[in-house]
């Protein structure tokens, strides 16, 4: 389970150091993907192997469908943690996610979220009053 807030920085070759607490369960590989919200998602190979096999079962008749499919699909990248834990982002991911030198790496329970550190600081500012007001409707059973 990704749990947490983290800070790295950017290196000059493009890559990011990788919480220690999260290599382990990162070390057989994983996916980079463009997530929504202008975030990368970093999945663990084998959940994102799950994800995709329903994300393919979907009707591809359906051009919401398609274009969903393309979109994730043309944006991944498999990466493997180097021994420092560093993983390369690619160009396009970075320009998607507007990453600079400072970032923040979130946990979200099945997989992390790599976001521009200023980006994730005006999403906080912008959905803090929504969190502080979430009601039954938004996750049934939970309060």
């Amino acid at each position: 389970m990704f749990l947490g807030t983290h800070t790295p920085r950017l290196d000059d070759k493009g890559r990011v150091t990788l919480p220690a607490r999260f290599r382990d369960a990162l070390a057989g590989g994983l996916m980079i993907t463009k997530g929504q919200d202008h975030c990368l998602f970093v999945f663990p190979r084998a959940v994102f192997e799950e994800m995709a096999d329903k994300v393919a079962q979907a009707p591809f008749t359906n051009e919401a469908v398609r274009a969903y499919q393309r979109y994730l699909f043309a944006g991944t990248d498999e990466q493997r943690p180097d021994g420092q834990g560093r993983i390369s982002i690619t160009s396009d991911l970075r320009r998607y996610a507007g990453l600079a030198k400072d970032c923040v790496v979130i946990g979200a329970i099945s997989r992390l979220e790599i976001w521009d550190a200023s980006a994730w600081e005006r999403y906080l500012a912008d959905h803090e009053d929504a969190y502080a007001q979430a009601r039954e409707e938004v996750l049934p059973g939970v309060f």
